[in-house]
């Protein structure tokens, strides 16, 4: 377990006391919350809460003990979480936790990033706020190696980019250019979109 003094993330009295009593009707002694962030440091990062039951914490996981209940802040979510705060807002219907978290969207770049926290950033940083003049933007959906290839990056144009009749000028110039020359390990960019659709693209 790491050190509970690195994680900066609050949980509100009110979200606490809700916790308690929902852990607490689980009947499962040790029982806690683990806390994440799925795709974090992109647009499509979402911060998520589950129980996590005794023994199932992982090695690199945060402890941070509550009163009542303990919660795991997983590893590598640690930095994007930073400055996250659950509260518990009650309403009508009851109440529903609440979760802001400002850096789950934005890349952190620590000493030990993986490839795909770079080229996060890298898209994100400089290559889309440029695409953002054209109403359009671009993303990673995976990386790969292959003999054939070395390492790969698979990337998805959106708005204006899709169906854009310069999209292959925009990847090979500017997209592909700015990764390599940022990330020297990457020998290839493609391109997966489905082009065929162009509702919105900036130039037809």
């Amino acid at each position: 377990m790491a050190d509970s003094e690195l994680v900066k993330i609050t949980i509100t009295e009110g979200a606490q006391a809700y916790l308690r009593d929902l852990l607490a009707r689980q009947n499962s002694e040790g029982i806690g919350v683990r806390i994440f962030v799925e795709h974090p440091g992109t647009p499509r990062a979402e911060c998520c809460m589950a129980y996590s039951t005794k023994g199932e914490e992982q090695p690199d996981d945060v402890r941070i003990d509550y009163e009542g209940f303990p919660a795991y802040i997983e590893g590598k979510s640690v930095s994007y979480l930073e400055d996250a705060v659950i509260d518990y807002n009650k309403d009508r219907f009851g109440g529903q936790l609440t979760f802001k978290a400002p850096r789950s969207k934005v890349p952190s770049l620590g000493s030990e990033a993986s490839i795909e926290e770079r080229i996060n950033y890298v898209l994100y940083n400089e290559i889309n706020p440029g695409l953002a003049a054209h109403n359009g933007n671009v993303s990673l959906l995976e990386v790969y190696t292959d003999d054939e290839h070395g390492t790969t990056a698979v990337l998805k144009f959106g708005g204006g980019c899709q169906g854009c009749s310069a999209v292959d000028m925009t990847l090979k110039q500017g997209v592909e250019t700015t990764l390599k020359a940022q990330i020297p390990e990457l020998q290839r960019v493609t391109d997966s979109t489905d082009h065929t659709v162009r509702d919105n693209a900036y130039y037809k």
